[in-house]
């Protein structure tokens, strides 16, 4: 009878879970609780099935739901690849997927490029669409100081140029059966994100133009700002790599989770080269430099 149950295939059939239901319902309240949280934070009003969803709770019990979800969830999947669950045939299907999530996040970031390159391009239209009193059809508007592309956002550069070279360090450490020299790679990669995170918080409380003063600071802090949040999202999955390598959940042969976290800091760092290089470089040129 245990032989009729024996499997004989590369592929893992999960046991039932709850976690794509609770990830619906999280995703759903997240959506609309969203809205109401930014009609409660304009005054406004938003009722829907008669209720009045104008308020921050609907938004906060949908971002505790989706956390749970994903801690939840993600703690299965581990504990599935110490079981040994994780064969060849899944283990391709893990980077699979992480591939395609990284193509929509291209194709995420690619939508705030177009609108940087569509208002610096058009600037006329852009800055008389804007409404802001900003004259003549240039880019920048002018009126506008730009931020020095050769000061902090330089320094921001550096820092995570360093911080793909350290993390590489890490990832060949491990291939190399190498503990300490993937704990302190991971230890400075995390370092240097959160270094860079500090950085871009100063440049923004410094910043001389805001976001709704003008079309350039509308697409300035969209392009950069999501880069941001990007670059929080990766530091806490290093973090969490961090502490999984503390712990000696890694081995050379099964580390997929520092893989994907590896994959998806390379990919922050190419996005912010093209930030560099067009929106603080190109974007800024020939305007005054604040200082």
């Amino acid at each position: 009878m245990a032989e009729a149950h024996q499997k004989n295939h590369d592929y893992h059939i999960i046991d039932p879970s709850p976690w794509p239901l609770l990830a619906s319902i999280g995703a759903f309240l997240l959506t609309f609780g969203g809205v109401g949280y930014m009609r409660y934070l304009n005054g406004g009003s938003f009722e829907m099935f008669g209720l009045e969803l104008a308020n921050p709770w609907v938004f906060f019990i949908g971002l505790a739901i989706v956390l749970y979800t994903m801690i939840g969830w993600w703690a299965d999947t581990i504990k599935e690849a110490h079981e040994g669950s994780h064969t060849r045939v899944v283990s391709l299907h893990l980077r699979y997927g992480m591939i395609m999530f990284i193509a929509s996040e291209v194709m995420f970031f690619v939508a705030w490029f177009w609108a940087f390159f569509d208002a610096s391009l058009f600037a006329n239209e852009a800055i008389q669409a804007s409404r802001v009193e900003f004259t003549g059809g240039q880019w920048p508007p002018q009126g506008i100081e730009v931020l020095d592309p050769w000061h902090l956002p330089l320094y921001n550069t550096i820092i995570l140029l360093l911080s793909g070279t350290t993390l590489t360090w890490a990832h060949h450490a491990l291939l190399h059966d190498d503990r300490k020299g993937l704990v302190n790679g991971l230890a400075l990669t995390v370092v240097l994100g959160i270094i860079f995170s500090g950085v871009q918080a100063y440049e923004y409380a410094h910043a001389p133009f805001g976001f709704k003063e003008s079309i350039y600071g509308a697409t300035f802090y969209m392009a950069t700002g999501f880069h941001g949040f990007h670059v929080l999202i990766g530091t806490i999955f290093l973090i969490v790599c961090l502490l999984r390598a503390l712990k000696g959940d890694f081995t050379p042969k099964q580390h997929f989770g520092l893989e994907a976290a590896a994959w998806y800091w390379h990919f922050v760092d190419v996005v912010w080269l093209f930030l560099f290089f067009t929106i603080y470089v190109w974007g800024g040129w020939g305007a005054p430099l604040a200082h």
